[in-house]
């Protein structure tokens, strides 16, 4: 794991010494250079502020989807949209911001079908190194 990339139960971590919104640009950027397109972005600041009134952190789930890996994963698991996109996290944390990547062999691995491993492989190494490049 490269120097300042945490791996946690369910995703890979990296605080950035940016402030929130320069985080967000560039992992989209980066995200697109690895063949992911954002599909979704939820502001969940946003929604807590107008759905619950109360001040949150800025905090944004980007649902990232690269087409080729899509169409293999659903080939070989016809209900495995349930789980995609990937998500993507970047929230606030005093100045600067932590991002965040989903890791996608610990969401496939319950499926128990061995044909998404491959699949969830690349799709780890590619958003990895997304996080890495930010």
């Amino acid at each position: 794991m490269p120097a300042g990339i945490a791996s946690g139960k369910y995703g890979f971590i990296r605080s950035v010494d940016l402030p929130y919104e320069q985080a967000l640009e560039r992992i989209k950027a980066t995200l697109k250079e690895q063949g992911f397109g954002v599909l979704a972005e939820i502001d969940v600041r946003k929604a807590m502020q107008e759905k619950l009134g109360i001040e949150f952190p800025k905090y944004m789930i980007l649902g990232a989807c690269n087409p080729n890996l899509a169409n293999r994963a659903i080939n070989a698991e016809p209900r495995i949209g349930l789980l995609l996109p990937c998500n993507v996290l970047v929230r606030e944390q005093g100045g600067a911001a932590e991002v965040a990547v989903i890791d996608a062999r610990q969401m496939m691995q319950f499926v128990g079908n061995p044909q998404l491993e491959p699949i969830a492989e690349e799709a780890n190494q590619r958003l990895r190194k997304a996080l890495e490049a930010i």
